[in-house]
């Protein structure tokens, strides 16, 4: 799993039909309490809004969250953090 802070949304007027209805998010990753030089787009599968911190999977655990398991999803946003301990 991965930390990030929700940095924005992603806005597609054109999507795949797996993909109509989901919700692009922009997170910055954290790696041991601090920010890194790495973003994701991410699909929210949790009412995720920005400023938010929030748990990602990727690859196949991301495709076993959707609706639809054959969406072309590699990044889902599984959870948002009330707390973190470093």
């Amino acid at each position: 799993m991965i930390i990030g802070r929700v940095y924005g949304s992603v806005v597609s007027t054109h999507k795949l039909g797996s993909l109509v209805g989901s919700k692009f998010m922009l997170v910055q990753c954290i790696e041991n309490g601090k920010f890194i030089d790495k973003y994701l787009v991410a699909v929210d599968g949790v009412g995720a809004g920005i400023g938010e911190d929030v748990l990602i999977v990727q690859g196949s655990g991301a495709r076993a969250g959707m609706k639809d398991q054959n969406a072309p999803v590699d990044a889902l946003i599984v959870g948002i953090l009330d707390d973190k301990q470093v």
